[in-house]
């Protein structure tokens, strides 16, 4: 499977729970929708992470890694300290300039 370098890069830095790495793969203006909660800019992304890190410990392994014309879907493997983990996630996203604009994490 091939990922786009901002995905690789996106699970490296969850990998190392580094989350002002992870929000560098977001641009100024990117939006993320998790958990019901959206997250506007890369300082609020900044902070969703850190403190999802610090509650989950969340793991991502990529399965598959879909891209359209509208939307990628990458979907992954997310262990960590939750319920029901390991679970399988897809990550609607899309993807601009190696930055990601936007992105939806659903089960």
């Amino acid at each position: 499977m091939e990922l786009p370098k901002v995905l690789i890069d996106l699970v490296a830095a969850q990998e190392s729970y580094n989350s002002v790495a992870y929000a560098n793969c977001f641009s100024e203006t990117a939006v993320v929708y998790d958990e019901g909660k959206m997250h506007k800019g890369r300082k609020e992304i900044e902070k969703w992470i850190s403190n999802a890190n610090k509650n989950y410990k969340a793991i991502v392994k990529p399965i598959s890694f879909e891209k359209n014309e509208d939307e990628s879907i990458l979907k992954a493997e997310v262990s960590g300290n939750f319920s029901g983990s390991p679970i399988v996630l897809s990550y609607r996203l899309n993807i601009v300039s190696n930055q990601i604009q936007f992105l939806k994490i659903t089960g």
